[in-house]
């Protein structure tokens, strides 16, 4: 009975990780930090941003409505889980619906009191942010268009959080942000081809269920076709420095996205063009890396004079 109880409480955290999708959870914290330094804080050194406590609050607060975000999807989303993803059910499973809920509302209390340490604005757009979440997962998600446009929306709010505080309006985070949003849009109408079984099932009317598979791949692949417009403009950037590679690298990913998607029938097949979408995200935010911040201050000078 000793031997079983820590292997227990390391399924249980096996799944906790699961529900809160922890690797996401890391992915994000790094984008944050990555953005404020590379793009908006670029007159500060590596060291000021890191070292900033309202910066660290605002990512804290991220992490956990984040985490509370993906547990109340979790448990909205449990029935048509047990079709779409059986074995990951299976995973979260070991930590109890009314337990799940308790740690929703934990993590929710700590998010919002952590942004009344940097100022009431800051819990001001966390508390929103959870209702946004909260009102996705209850009802949003199960409509064509609203739940791909909200799931959008809220996968790029916490990058918002921390925009806001830099209060850096440039051009070139504008287009960023129109290819992020392009990107993740074409990844959840691709998710939602993934899951249509468990919508079906679950009288979900998501865009493939409402319009069917061709139609949805039409419109995922105007999508695609849509951002080479904003990479286009970044590349007239010197700024994006050595990150123009990255976006030749996403050119060549999206033309097969593209190509693929529109001869994909199976499940899994839909499935590895998500996770090809998920890995070119997170290489944009290590390419980050390479972007040229002494050009962006260089501009910013040149407004101020």
């Amino acid at each position: 009975m000793a031997t079983t109880k820590p292997i227990v409480l390391l399924y249980k955290l096996f799944s906790f990780l699961s529900v809160i999708r922890g690797y996401n959870i890391l992915v994000l914290v790094a984008a944050q930090y990555l953005a404020a330094i590379f793009i908006f804080s670029p007159k500060k050194s590596p060291r000021a941003v890191i070292l900033d406590s309202h910066l660290f609050y605002i990512v804290l607060a991220s992490v956990f409505v984040v985490a509370a975000g993906y547990i109340i999807n979790n448990f909205y989303d449990s029935k048509a889980d047990t079709i779409n993803r059986p074995l990951k059910t299976g995973i979260d499973s070991y930590i109890k619906q009314s337990t799940k809920l308790s740690i929703y509302f934990f993590l929710n209390i700590v998010g919002v009191s952590i942004g009344f340490l940097v100022s009431w604005r800051v819990a001001l757009f966390f508390s929103i942010y959870i209702f946004g979440i909260w009102f996705y997962s209850h009802k949003l998600k199960r409509f064509p268009f609203t739940g791909i446009f909200s799931a959008t929306i809220l996968m790029m709010l916490p990058f918002f959080a921390v925009f806001i505080y830099f209060k850096n309006f440039s051009k070139i985070i504008f287009v960023h942000a129109i290819f992020l949003f392009l990107v993740i849009m074409v990844r959840e109408l691709i998710k939602e081809l993934e899951n249509i079984k468990g919508a079906i099932i679950n009288n979900y009317k998501t865009f493939p269920v409402a319009y069917g598979e061709k139609r949805t791949k039409q419109v995922s692949i105007f999508l695609l076709f849509l951002t080479v417009i904003p990479i286009v403009i970044l590349f007239s950037y010197p700024a994006i420095s050595l990150m123009k590679y990255y976006f030749y690298f996403a050119l060549l990913i999206l033309i097969f996205v593209g190509i693929y998607l529109w001869v994909s029938t199976k499940r899994k097949q839909y499935g590895f063009l998500h996770n090809v979408l998920k890995f070119l995200l997170v290489i944009g935010v290590l390419s980050l890396l390479f972007i040229d911040t002494s050009l962006i201050v260089e501009k910013v000078i040149d407004k101020l004079n």
